[in-house]
């Protein structure tokens, strides 16, 4: 998005070549993973930090690989937006959209796990056959559009806009080389929306409300050990308040810690409020105490406890055909992943 550097992209354009891998550029400037370099693709939830002229916007880059689905679901059920990358080259769109490809379990992965808004970048448009076509991208709008709406999305309320992320076409300004592109635009009942590119299309997210009021509850994402400071888990607040000096509980493991300092992006916070990624210190806890998948709460305010039973929505991916008791799959519940037995 123009937030890193002409050196640094040089640099990695320098190695991808040299591993050949040319093709995945962009991508390859948000692994900063040596393995997953080495891997040529997205493996774990990178979260990148840019702001617009309305919002600070957190990306959380979830993986484009089957194998690493779990970690795609820890990303997408923390989001307030989903932005569904469809790429436009010969071949790949397809590819993506075939009946087990990634581009349709990503979005009803989005869809299954609350993430009630949706952006469409249609990108790599300066390798479509010719470059920039407007036919194959009207192509692609109509067919993305009838399966989200399969899904239950409802494709006038999202934005499609054609981007070359590599050559920046649309991404911050509108492009020259899709003068047929008269822009996207979005009707819905909180108001409608229209603009050219994906940086207006983020700016035209609505806020979900931030249940304040709600006791605290924080999935933990990823617990870090962090030399010099300790123990410090990752996540994003759901509801309530999370601030320095709190004493927490971690559900289920129950064990309970004040909470020393909380950060966000490498900027300390006085409270974190829903929707806020953050790092939170805590005192006398050691990594292997706690882990993804555990909830914090305010251990004064009702916080998270152990129930006999609750009643959930389940939604089953890949189903077998017919379940019978004894069905063993795993369970994805916030950031926690749970094996589970049907009775």
């Amino acid at each position: 998005f123009g937030g890193i550097d002409k050196r640094t992209i040089e640099k990695f354009e320098k190695e991808a070549a040299e591993m050949g891998k040319g093709s995945f550029k962009y991508a390859w400037v948000l692994d900063k993973l040596k393995a997953e370099r080495e891997r040529g693709i997205t493996i774990d939830i990178s979260l990148w930090k840019f702001e617009t002229s309305k919002y600070y916007v957190t990306i959380i880059d979830a993986p484009g690989h089957r194998d690493f689905i779990k970690n795609m679901i820890t990303g997408t059920s923390q989001a307030d937006c989903a932005v569904l990358i469809v790429a436009a080259g010969v071949g790949e769109f397809e590819a993506g959209i075939s009946k087990n490809g990634q581009t349709r379990e990503h979005a009803l992965l989005a869809y299954t796990l609350g993430v009630k808004q949706l952006i469409v970048g249609v990108n790599k448009m300066d390798s479509t056959e010719p470059p920039y076509s407007q036919k194959r991208y009207e192509e692609i709008v109509k067919e993305v559009g009838t399966y989200i709406k399969k899904i239950g999305y409802n494709p006038d309320t999202v934005a499609f806009v054609p981007i070359s992320g590599w050559n920046g076409d649309n991404m911050l300004e509108p492009s020259s080389n899709m003068p047929w592109f008269k822009g996207w635009k979005v009707t819905r009942k909180d108001g409608g929306a229209s603009g050219t590119t994906l940086l207006e299309a983020l700016d035209s997210i609505l806020p979900p409300t931030r249940p304040t009021d709600k006791p605290l509850r924080l999935p933990l994402q990823d617990v870090y050990k962090i030399g010099g400071i300790g123990t410090v888990p990752v996540g994003r607040v759901e509801t309530g308040i999370l601030k320095p000096g709190m004493v927490v509980t971690f559900a289920p493991v129950n064990v309970t810690t004040e909470v020393k300092s909380v950060e966000m992006h490498h900027e300390a916070l006085s409270e974190a409020l829903p929707g806020d990624n953050v790092g939170f210190n805590v005192k006398n806890v050691s990594v292997k105490d706690v882990r993804r998948g555990n909830v914090a709460g305010d251990s004064k305010n009702d916080p998270p406890m152990e129930a006999a039973g609750f009643t959930a929505q389940v939604i089953i991916l890949n189903h077998p055909g017919q379940i019978n008791a004894g069905y063993a799959p795993v369970l994805d519940c916030h950031t926690a992943h749970i094996a589970c037995k049907l009775r």
